[in-house]
């Protein structure tokens, strides 16, 4: 009798496992997870110099993991090992601003948590890494934002003149936002590959431009330039099928150096002795490890590449909305504000929805003080 049971539970299990996996193949072939790159596009992709069976790769030596490190090892701590202030307790202050109101003369920068902002810049707007979903992820049981007092939505964005998507990660691009903003986006900025995407999601080919490192384009009076990062990119277990960037953005006022997702490397220096100075660096500071450390940078090297970039202030972002590693939800900041203040560099740490002036620095108090 026991023998049969077993065996009837046995047939159970393999039953919802085959279902489970078969809804899985399913899922992923829908369109929020993109498309990989064909025809005259992976053509390009293919004489790019760091293109190489089948994937990009970094310029500089990238590990995905430090050399002590192993997946065994990170998945145990990620998920039985997490701190307890992982996620704030309490909602987290957030200013409710009128985004399609702005006062069209002035050049302002909004953040939204993690690595989504709004540049108005020349009386333009410019929108980067919309991620207004309430996941970073493909499945509702990970990467949650966290509590806040007010959550912006995608019906809260202006017009659009120019989006900027710096890489395919789910924490910066994500599907629901851009099918949401799709009829208020007038241009995409991006990297190579990360079109056919795009263009699966409805968005015309002539709307989008996608760079290679090195290449600029002029989008609406604005000169953009590629520039390399160290990171990886891909939306499904495959990675690196299309190009993780940062963007040097040249106006008639301002030179700014859009960061996206890059460990530490000589890159930054490099950057900023070719397209520097800058007036400001907007940094991921955040969700970072010392066993990814060759892909997140810490928050004290996020002051030093600042330098080396040579901006005259930086904006760290990537925190304050989703946990994508195991450190304390302020620690970033806590850290990349102490390093600033001890190399005495002026580093724009706004409350989330907070309109800044990027004519005028004024140094902002530590708002995430005093929060559990």
């Amino acid at each position: 009798m026991a023998r049969k049971i077993f065996k009837k539970t046995m047939q159970i299990l393999l039953v919802i496992l085959l279902i489970t996996l078969i809804g899985g193949m399913l899922y992923m072939r829908s369109d929020r997870f993109g498309i990989n790159a064909a025809g005259a596009r992976l053509e390009r992709m293919q004489k790019s110099p760091n293109y190489k069976n089948g994937a990009f790769d970094n310029l500089e030596n990238t590990p995905a993991l430090a050399e002590d490190a192993s997946y065994s090892k990170m998945l145990r701590k990620f998920f039985f090992e997490k701190k307890v202030r992982n996620s704030p307790s309490n909602p987290l202050p957030v200013i409710k601003t009128d985004l399609k109101n702005l006062p069209i003369d002035s050049n302002l920068y909004v953040w939204f948590g993690h690595s989504s902002y709004l540049l108005q810049l020349d009386g333009k707007k410019i929108l980067v890494d919309p991620v207004l979903s309430e996941y970073a992820s493909p499945v509702r049981i990970s990467a949650k934002a966290f509590p806040m007092e007010y959550v912006y939505q995608p019906e809260d964005m202006p017009e659009i003149d120019i989006l900027v998507i710096t890489h395919d990660h789910w924490d910066h691009l994500d599907y629901n936002t851009l099918k949401a903003i799709q009829q208020r986006v007038k241009h995409i900025v991006t990297g190579l590959g990360v079109a056919a995407h795009l263009e699966k999601w409805g968005f015309p080919t002539e709307k989008i431009t996608e760079l290679y490192w090195g290449e600029e384009a002029y989008v609406d009076g604005f000169k953009f330039t590629s520039a390399t990062a160290r990171h990886f990119s891909g939306r499904t277990f495959t990675r690196n099928t299309t190009l993780w960037s940062s963007f040097i953005l040249h106006s008639i006022t301002k030179k700014i150096y859009i960061g996206g997702d890059s460990g530490y490397g000589k890159h930054f220096k490099e950057i900023g002795e070719q397209y520097g100075p800058f007036d400001y660096a907007i940094l991921e500071n955040g969700q970072y490890n010392q066993m990814w450390k060759y892909i997140h940078m810490m928050p004290e090297e996020v002051i030093t590449a600042a330098n080396e970039l040579k901006a005259k202030y930086t904006m760290p972002v990537h925190s304050s909305k989703f946990a994508l590693a195991m450190h304390e939800w302020d620690d970033s900041l806590i850290r990349v504000a102490k390093a600033a203040e001890e190399n005495n560099y002026p580093i724009v740490t706004p409350k989330i929805g907070q309109v800044v002036s990027l004519d005028n620095y004024v140094k902002l108090p530590n708002w995430w003080e005093g929060i559990d």
